[in-house]
């Protein structure tokens, strides 16, 4: 359940196995250390056992994309752009990118998604109708 997300808004949403265990290696080693046996309902807390405040998170985020060498910039959105883009590259349903997302307006998801030009490229040249036409089909022109 993500609570007051993207527009303040709650929603549903999955969460893959992978995410699941580093969560879950969270929630056991470091947690606990930094809740120092104070009871909170905090997932994520900072180094005082405190809430986690945002604009922190996304600085850390930042300099590790910085350093990372990907040459783009971002925080924690990068993250979230890159996974929609992926998805719908990887033939996701723009609609359930919508709903993971938490768009209202499906326009927002199409701006917010923006595929890849290559991939463009190649679904092109694997799905066009002239696909395996000969010169045959060339007009007269072309062959001068």
């Amino acid at each position: 359940m993500v609570r007051k997300g993207k527009g303040k808004k709650d929603r549903v949403t999955p969460i893959g196995g992978r995410a699941t265990a580093w969560l879950a290696a969270y929630r056991d080693r470091a947690r606990p250390r930094l809740a120092a046996g104070r009871p909170t309902d905090l997932l994520f807390l900072s180094k005082l056992g405190t809430q986690l405040a945002p604009r922190k998170l996304s600085d850390r985020m930042s300099r590790y994309i910085r350093t990372s060498g990907v040459g783009k910039a971002g925080s924690c959105h990068l993250f979230r752009h890159s996974t929609a883009t992926l998805m719908l590259e990887g033939g996701a349903d723009i609609r359930f990118i919508q709903a993971l997302l938490g768009h209202e307006s499906l326009q927002t998801t199409q701006i917010y998604t923006r595929v890849a030009t290559a991939k463009l490229a190649e679904v092109h040249a694997a799905s066009h109708p002239g696909l395996g036409l000969g010169a045959q089909y060339l007009p007269a022109f072309a062959a001068d």
